[in-house]
């Protein structure tokens, strides 16, 4: 399954450290391997799925979406202010 990430989650993942992509990857691919592994959110953001996951010590959370046969990457960050600016990105997109 093919993984691609919008530019708001890309612009993040640059600011990781090596360690922080390391988790990020293993989470990625255990999403691969199960897509549905996530949590569906309803209302607003429909069709989006968030999982949670650990980086140092920190929770951070990753939506996500399956288009066709492809994962999209669409935000990744803590909790604080998290859903506002998801819901912020994908209303301007």
């Amino acid at each position: 399954m093919k993984v691609f990430q919008s530019s708001s989650c890309g612009r993040k993942v640059k600011k990781f450290k090596k360690k922080e992509k390391e988790e990020l990857d293993k989470t990625v691919k255990k999403i691969v391997s199960d897509p549905d592994i996530g949590t569906e959110k309803k209302g607003d953001l429909k069709g989006i799925f968030i999982y949670k996951f650990k980086i140092n010590n920190i929770e951070h959370l990753l939506a996500y979406r399956i288009v066709e046969d492809a994962i999209e990457l669409i935000a990744i960050g803590t909790h604080e202010n998290y859903y506002r600016d998801l819901k912020g990105y994908l209303k301007n997109r």
